[in-house]
């Protein structure tokens, strides 16, 4: 397999917890790769499993254990052991086409873009969406652009490449989000958003494919519950943005339709549901916030 035809290094990050099967398979399609990146990395998201060591050896990826279980944990801990300049994010389960890793790295030529996503298609249905779907770029000229990034039109993580040095700080994905954490998603999202508030751009490109199984449905309350504490948090965290996300979730309570495409299972559909659902998300979500709020900085 060549190397990757780019003036930027370039890791692959996989964050697993006790599941080698499927990361096997995830690593496979990876060596099957038409070129392959400068350095592979998994993220172990437990005290330490044999069979995941070994499948990282076997595949000549570096191996390191983050104890403390989040899928934003292991995250941070994949960008921060990274050397390379940009970082690809795919989830143990997901296989890249062969031509993924040379498309989603492309737009990164231009020092401005901070984030690039794919397409996450669930084998056996290719959706009419996916088929139609146009690359995009989006930066702070587009009116819309907090909502698009934050409540999933730019993509999902399964399948992202972010610009190292744009993120910052170690703890770049906020470890109250994501699988494992509190609010158990949006982790993403939220990343997104911060970048596109820092002046970065983002593109997202449908041809840079990765084949993904479809996720258990939630349960619409527990969803609910977290997207409630999910805004609140966004309120709290982009308060030049506060503007922007209420009139955002007024149309969607109204019911009205998005006028962005959504490939992410869809928070409108959360809060639009019934009143007895929204009220007890309200009161539900409001506590789950307050119980993980940060404190204030002096």
């Amino acid at each position: 397999m060549p190397k990757l035809d780019s003036s930027l290094t370039v890791s692959i990050v996989i964050c697993t917890r006790y599941r080698p099967a499927p990361l096997r398979n995830c690593l496979r399609a990876i060596a099957a790769l038409s070129c392959r990146p400068h350095e592979l990395i998994i993220v172990d998201n437990s005290a330490g499993d044999k069979d995941t060591e070994e499948l990282a050896r076997e595949f000549s990826a570096v191996y390191f254990v983050e104890p403390s279980v989040g899928l934003s944990r292991a995250r941070n801990a994949g960008l921060a052991a990274s050397k390379s300049e940009i970082v690809a994010y795919l989830d143990d389960d997901a296989l890249p086409e062969e031509h993924w890793l040379e498309r989603i790295i492309e737009p990164f030529s231009d020092p401005l873009i901070a984030v690039v996503t794919g397409a996450a298609i669930v084998p056996g249905s290719m959706s009419s969406s996916v088929k139609l779907a146009q690359p995009f770029f989006l930066n702070q000229t587009e009116k819309k652009w907090f909502e698009i990034a934050a409540f999933g039109g730019l993509g999902i993580g399964t399948n992202m490449a972010l610009r190292k040095s744009a993120c910052g700080t170690a703890n770049f994905f906020d470890e109250r989000l994501g699988r494992g954490a509190p609010f158990h998603a949006m982790e993403e999202h939220h990343a997104f958003a911060k970048l596109l508030s820092l002046g970065f751009g983002a593109v997202h490109l449908p041809a840079a494919i990765v084949y993904h199984s479809s996720q258990n449905p939630m349960n619409a309350e527990r969803e609910a519950r977290f997207h409630f504490a999910y805004s609140m948090l966004l309120f709290s965290e982009f308060p030049k943005r506060r503007g922007d996300l209420l009139r955002f979730l007024f149309r969607r309570m109204r019911r009205k339709p998005l006028t962005w495409v959504r490939d992410a299972p869809d928070p409108g559909e959360v809060i639009s549901s019934n009143w007895r659902v929204l009220l007890n998300a309200s009161i539900s979500g409001s506590f789950l916030y307050l119980k993980t709020r940060k404190p204030r900085e002096a």
